[in-house]
């Protein structure tokens, strides 16, 4: 009972990093819900994370263990073989945006002009990654929850950032606007199935990239302690 009470209400430095380890485990084994914020007591702890090895680490083992799958692959001649990625936070990153802006709840409107105002850089290892996806002979399919209004500025940014030879970028259409992407993505991919795809693949930093029907033979999801998307 003790350590119960002090998780939840201890101040020092040493109750709060244990809890803030605890909330990290949560937030990635999906067990927080629908979360909208840091907790206060570990903006610090996040800040920490994003910024240091630990992220980098994290999210590229994930991608070693991505390809590890990848290649084991036995790819078809006919084509149809498809990957998906998300696109932020998976390909390229808004975190230069938190490290300016601090990494508590965020303003949506701000953030979504300071997207449209600044270049994205890449994640070097889902870059790494994304390449020898293509090399391997996957059809690459970009699955972003931005509107299409951002089509022009997504693709440029992308390009900048070293991505090429996407099959096609899937954006949000008029239809989609208030859908959650939990409902969203799956529809997407599920067209892919009707146009004879197999998702093979699919990562993501959002469960909501990749639950649902129909999910890919084998999903990987990448780290994020900034937001979460329903």
């Amino acid at each position: 009972m003790a350590t119960s009470q002090s998780l939840s209400n201890g101040d020092d430095h040493e109750s709060s990093s244990l809890f803030c380890e605890s909330w990290r485990f949560s937030v990635e084994a999906n067990n927080a819900g629908n979360w909208s914020a840091v907790p206060d007591r570990c903006l610090e702890f996040v800040k920490d994370y994003m910024t240091g090895d630990r992220y980098k680490s994290d999210f590229g083992l994930t991608a070693k263990n991505t390809l590890e799958f990848a290649k084991s692959v036995d790819i078809a001649e006919d084509g149809k073989d498809a990957w998906i990625f998300d696109v932020d936070e998976t390909l390229i990153s808004f975190l230069p945006y938190y490290e300016s802006h601090g990494f508590g709840k965020t303003d949506q409107k701000e953030f979504v002009k300071w997207g449209l105002r600044n270049k994205l850089p890449a994640l070097q290892a889902s870059l790494s990654l994304y390449k020898e996806i293509h090399q391997l002979g996957f059809k690459i399919f970009l699955l972003t929850g931005r509107p299409e209004w951002f089509r022009n500025f997504t693709t440029t940014n992308l390009a900048e950032a070293g991505y090429s030879d996407w099959e096609r970028l899937i954006l949000r259409q008029p239809s989609d606007e208030n859908k959650k992407a939990i409902d969203y993505k799956p529809e997407k991919r599920k067209q892919l199935l009707d146009e004879g795809y197999r998702i093979i693949g699919n990562v993501g930093d959002q469960w909501s990239d990749l639950m649902g029907y129909p999910i890919a033979q084998r999903s990987f999801k990448y780290p994020n302690l900034m937001y979460y998307v329903a």
